[in-house]
Protein backbone atom coordinates (compact mmCIF):
# COMPACT_ATOMS: atom_id res chain seq x y z
CA UNK A 1 0.00 0.00 0.00
CA UNK A 2 1.58 3.34 -1.00
CA UNK A 3 2.22 5.95 1.65
CA UNK A 4 -0.41 8.62 2.10
CA UNK A 5 -1.31 11.55 4.32
CA UNK A 6 -4.58 11.19 6.20
CA UNK A 7 -6.48 14.19 7.54
CA UNK A 8 -8.95 14.37 10.42
CA UNK A 9 -10.61 17.21 12.33
CA UNK A 10 -11.17 17.21 16.07
CA UNK A 11 -12.87 20.51 16.73
CA UNK A 12 -10.40 23.27 15.95
CA UNK A 13 -7.47 20.83 15.69
CA UNK A 14 -6.43 19.35 12.35
CA UNK A 15 -4.65 15.97 12.62
CA UNK A 16 -2.28 15.00 9.80
CA UNK A 17 -1.24 11.34 9.82
CA UNK A 18 1.74 9.99 7.91
CA UNK A 19 0.36 6.60 6.90
CA UNK A 20 2.52 3.71 5.73
CA UNK A 21 3.11 1.60 8.86
CA UNK A 22 4.94 -1.15 6.96
CA UNK A 23 7.77 1.29 6.16
CA UNK A 24 7.47 3.07 9.52
CA UNK A 25 5.81 5.91 7.62
CA UNK A 26 8.76 6.63 5.34
CA UNK A 27 8.36 9.83 3.37
CA UNK A 28 7.35 9.91 -0.28
CA UNK A 29 6.88 12.69 -2.80
CA UNK A 30 3.11 12.20 -2.59
CA UNK A 31 3.04 12.49 1.20
CA UNK A 32 5.25 15.59 1.26
CA UNK A 33 3.19 17.28 -1.47
CA UNK A 34 0.00 16.47 0.42
CA UNK A 35 1.53 17.89 3.61
CA UNK A 36 2.35 21.17 1.91
CA UNK A 37 -1.18 21.42 0.49
CA UNK A 38 -2.81 20.52 3.82
CA UNK A 39 -0.95 23.25 5.68
CA UNK A 40 -1.67 25.81 3.00
CA UNK A 41 -5.38 24.97 3.21
CA UNK A 42 -5.32 25.04 7.03
CA UNK A 43 -3.73 28.48 7.02
CA UNK A 44 -6.76 29.98 5.26
CA UNK A 45 -9.35 28.06 7.32
CA UNK A 46 -10.36 30.13 10.34
CA UNK A 47 -11.94 27.06 11.91
CA UNK A 48 -8.54 25.39 12.26
CA UNK A 49 -6.46 26.85 15.08
CA UNK A 50 -3.85 24.15 15.67
CA UNK A 51 -2.32 21.26 13.71
CA UNK A 52 -0.99 17.93 14.98
CA UNK A 53 1.40 15.81 12.89
CA UNK A 54 1.69 12.12 13.75
CA UNK A 55 2.58 8.75 12.29
CA UNK A 56 0.26 5.78 11.85
CA UNK A 57 0.94 2.65 13.87
CA UNK A 58 3.85 2.34 16.28
CA UNK A 59 6.22 4.93 14.81
CA UNK A 60 6.35 8.59 13.83
CA UNK A 61 8.48 8.53 10.69
CA UNK A 62 11.53 6.59 9.49
CA UNK A 63 12.64 9.39 7.15
CA UNK A 64 13.35 8.77 3.50
CA UNK A 65 12.34 5.61 1.69
CA UNK A 66 15.53 3.63 0.98
CA UNK A 67 14.18 2.06 -2.22
CA UNK A 68 13.25 5.48 -3.51
CA UNK A 69 16.67 6.82 -2.53
CA UNK A 70 18.38 4.02 -4.42
CA UNK A 71 16.24 4.68 -7.51
CA UNK A 72 17.01 8.40 -7.43
CA UNK A 73 20.72 7.69 -7.03
CA UNK A 74 20.61 5.75 -10.27
CA UNK A 75 18.69 8.58 -11.94
CA UNK A 76 21.31 11.17 -10.98
CA UNK A 77 21.73 14.13 -8.62
CA UNK A 78 18.90 16.21 -10.08
CA UNK A 79 16.26 13.66 -9.07
CA UNK A 80 17.41 13.60 -5.45
CA UNK A 81 17.83 17.37 -5.36
CA UNK A 82 14.16 17.75 -6.35
CA UNK A 83 13.12 15.41 -3.52
CA UNK A 84 15.19 17.26 -0.93
CA UNK A 85 13.93 20.62 -2.16
CA UNK A 86 10.36 19.35 -1.77
CA UNK A 87 11.09 18.19 1.79
CA UNK A 88 12.67 21.56 2.57
CA UNK A 89 9.63 23.34 1.15
CA UNK A 90 7.43 21.39 3.59
CA UNK A 91 9.73 22.24 6.49
CA UNK A 92 9.59 25.92 5.59
CA UNK A 93 5.80 25.81 5.26
CA UNK A 94 5.56 24.28 8.75
CA UNK A 95 7.80 26.97 10.20
CA UNK A 96 5.98 29.77 8.39
CA UNK A 97 2.48 28.53 9.22
CA UNK A 98 0.86 31.12 11.53
CA UNK A 99 -0.92 28.33 13.42
CA UNK A 100 0.78 26.07 15.98
CA UNK A 101 2.08 22.79 14.57
CA UNK A 102 2.63 20.04 17.14
CA UNK A 103 4.48 16.77 16.51
CA UNK A 104 3.01 13.75 18.31
CA UNK A 105 5.85 11.21 18.38
CA UNK A 106 5.55 7.53 19.20
CA UNK A 107 8.31 5.02 18.48
CA UNK A 108 11.02 6.14 16.07
CA UNK A 109 11.61 9.56 14.53
CA UNK A 110 14.61 8.87 12.30
CA UNK A 111 16.49 10.77 9.63
CA UNK A 112 14.19 13.23 7.89
CA UNK A 113 11.48 12.09 10.32
CA UNK A 114 13.52 13.65 13.13
CA UNK A 115 13.95 16.77 11.01
CA UNK A 116 10.21 16.93 10.44
CA UNK A 117 9.50 16.75 14.18
CA UNK A 118 12.07 19.48 14.83
CA UNK A 119 10.38 21.73 12.27
CA UNK A 120 7.19 21.66 14.34
CA UNK A 121 6.65 24.30 17.01
CA UNK A 122 6.27 21.80 19.84
CA UNK A 123 7.03 18.09 20.28
CA UNK A 124 4.94 15.78 22.44
CA UNK A 125 6.67 12.39 22.71
CA UNK A 126 5.99 9.09 24.39
CA UNK A 127 8.50 8.14 27.05
CA UNK A 128 9.83 5.27 24.92
CA UNK A 129 10.22 7.29 21.70
CA UNK A 130 13.64 7.45 20.06
CA UNK A 131 15.09 10.19 17.87
CA UNK A 132 18.08 9.63 15.60
CA UNK A 133 19.89 11.35 12.74
CA UNK A 134 20.44 8.03 11.01
CA UNK A 135 22.06 9.41 7.84
CA UNK A 136 25.66 8.56 8.84
CA UNK A 137 24.79 4.85 8.85
CA UNK A 138 24.38 5.17 5.08
CA UNK A 139 27.41 7.41 4.62
CA UNK A 140 25.14 10.44 4.29
CA UNK A 141 24.50 13.74 6.05
CA UNK A 142 21.29 15.23 7.53
CA UNK A 143 18.67 17.16 5.60
CA UNK A 144 15.40 18.84 6.51
CA UNK A 145 17.04 21.53 8.64
CA UNK A 146 17.99 19.23 11.53
CA UNK A 147 21.49 20.64 11.95
CA UNK A 148 20.20 24.24 12.12
CA UNK A 149 17.41 23.38 14.54
CA UNK A 150 19.60 21.34 16.88
CA UNK A 151 22.45 23.87 16.89
CA UNK A 152 19.99 26.48 18.15
CA UNK A 153 19.05 24.21 21.05
CA UNK A 154 22.16 22.21 21.98
CA UNK A 155 25.94 22.62 22.25
CA UNK A 156 27.85 22.07 19.03
CA UNK A 157 29.69 19.02 20.34
CA UNK A 158 26.44 17.29 21.26
CA UNK A 159 25.01 17.89 17.80
CA UNK A 160 28.27 16.86 16.12
CA UNK A 161 28.17 13.54 17.95
CA UNK A 162 24.56 12.99 16.89
CA UNK A 163 25.47 13.71 13.25
CA UNK A 164 28.64 11.58 13.20
CA UNK A 165 27.64 8.55 15.26
CA UNK A 166 23.92 8.28 14.43
CA UNK A 167 23.14 7.11 17.95
CA UNK A 168 19.51 7.35 19.10
CA UNK A 169 18.55 9.90 21.76
CA UNK A 170 15.69 9.06 24.08
CA UNK A 171 12.64 11.27 24.43
CA UNK A 172 13.53 11.74 28.10
CA UNK A 173 17.02 12.97 27.20
CA UNK A 174 15.71 15.40 24.60
CA UNK A 175 13.06 16.57 27.06
CA UNK A 176 15.79 17.32 29.58
CA UNK A 177 17.62 19.31 26.89
CA UNK A 178 14.46 21.22 25.95
CA UNK A 179 14.11 19.78 22.43
CA UNK A 180 11.00 17.78 23.39
CA UNK A 181 8.46 19.91 25.23
CA UNK A 182 6.22 17.23 26.78
CA UNK A 183 6.58 13.55 27.72
CA UNK A 184 3.67 11.16 27.98
CA UNK A 185 2.97 7.49 28.53
CA UNK A 186 3.34 5.23 25.46
CA UNK A 187 0.27 5.43 23.28
CA UNK A 188 -0.72 8.85 24.63
CA UNK A 189 1.23 11.16 22.28
CA UNK A 190 -1.70 11.87 19.96
CA UNK A 191 -4.19 12.46 22.76
CA UNK A 192 -1.85 14.73 24.67
CA UNK A 193 -0.87 16.63 21.49
CA UNK A 194 -4.52 17.19 20.58
CA UNK A 195 -5.24 18.37 24.15
CA UNK A 196 -2.36 20.84 23.82
CA UNK A 197 -3.74 21.94 20.44
CA UNK A 198 -7.14 22.49 22.01
CA UNK A 199 -5.57 24.70 24.68
CA UNK A 200 -3.81 26.73 22.00
CA UNK A 201 -7.08 26.96 20.05
CA UNK A 202 -8.54 28.93 22.97
CA UNK A 203 -5.85 31.62 22.65
CA UNK A 204 -6.12 34.66 20.38
CA UNK A 205 -5.00 33.35 16.97
CA UNK A 206 -3.47 36.68 15.94
CA UNK A 207 -1.32 36.75 19.08
CA UNK A 208 -0.32 33.09 18.61
CA UNK A 209 0.76 33.82 15.03
CA UNK A 210 2.62 36.98 16.08
CA UNK A 211 4.47 35.13 18.83
CA UNK A 212 5.61 32.47 16.38
CA UNK A 213 6.73 35.11 13.89
CA UNK A 214 8.75 36.94 16.55
CA UNK A 215 10.60 33.78 17.53
CA UNK A 216 11.19 32.70 13.92
CA UNK A 217 12.70 36.04 12.96
CA UNK A 218 14.69 36.73 16.13
CA UNK A 219 17.89 34.82 15.17
CA UNK A 220 18.42 37.05 12.11
CA UNK A 221 17.92 40.30 14.04
CA UNK A 222 20.02 42.38 16.37
CA UNK A 223 18.63 42.94 19.87
CA UNK A 224 17.59 46.48 18.93
CA UNK A 225 15.81 45.24 15.81
CA UNK A 226 13.96 42.65 17.88
CA UNK A 227 12.82 45.34 20.29
CA UNK A 228 11.32 47.27 17.40
CA UNK A 229 9.59 44.12 16.12
CA UNK A 230 8.20 43.41 19.60
CA UNK A 231 6.84 46.94 19.86
CA UNK A 232 5.18 46.74 16.45
CA UNK A 233 3.60 43.35 17.16
CA UNK A 234 2.39 44.50 20.58
CA UNK A 235 0.65 47.50 19.03
CA UNK A 236 -0.96 45.41 16.27
CA UNK A 237 -2.34 42.97 18.82
CA UNK A 238 -3.41 45.61 21.33
CA UNK A 239 -5.56 47.32 18.70
CA UNK A 240 -6.89 44.05 17.29
CA UNK A 241 -10.42 43.08 18.35
CA UNK A 242 -8.95 40.25 20.39
CA UNK A 243 -6.79 42.71 22.31
CA UNK A 244 -9.91 44.60 23.34
CA UNK A 245 -11.69 41.36 24.26
CA UNK A 246 -8.73 40.18 26.32
CA UNK A 247 -8.64 43.43 28.30
CA UNK A 248 -12.39 43.47 28.86
CA UNK A 249 -12.35 39.85 29.99
CA UNK A 250 -9.49 40.45 32.43
CA UNK A 251 -11.19 43.55 33.88
CA UNK A 252 -14.49 41.72 34.08
CA UNK A 253 -12.86 38.67 35.66
CA UNK A 254 -14.18 36.27 33.02
CA UNK A 255 -12.70 33.99 30.38
CA UNK A 256 -12.01 35.75 27.07
CA UNK A 257 -13.89 34.79 23.90
CA UNK A 258 -11.36 35.34 21.14
CA UNK A 259 -12.34 35.34 17.49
Amino acid sequence: MPSELLTERQGAVLILTLSDPDSRNALSEAVITAGIEALSTAESDDGIRAIVLRGAGEHFCAGGNLHGLSTRRQAGPAAQARMIDLLHQWVEVIRACPKPVIAAVEGAAAGAGFSLALACDLIVASSDARFVLAHARLGLTPDGGATWQLLHALPRGTVQQMVWLAEPASAAQLHQWGVVQALCAPGRALGDAVALGERLAQMAPNAVAAGKELLNDAPARTFSQQLVAERDQFLRNLFHANGGEGLQAALGKRAPRFI
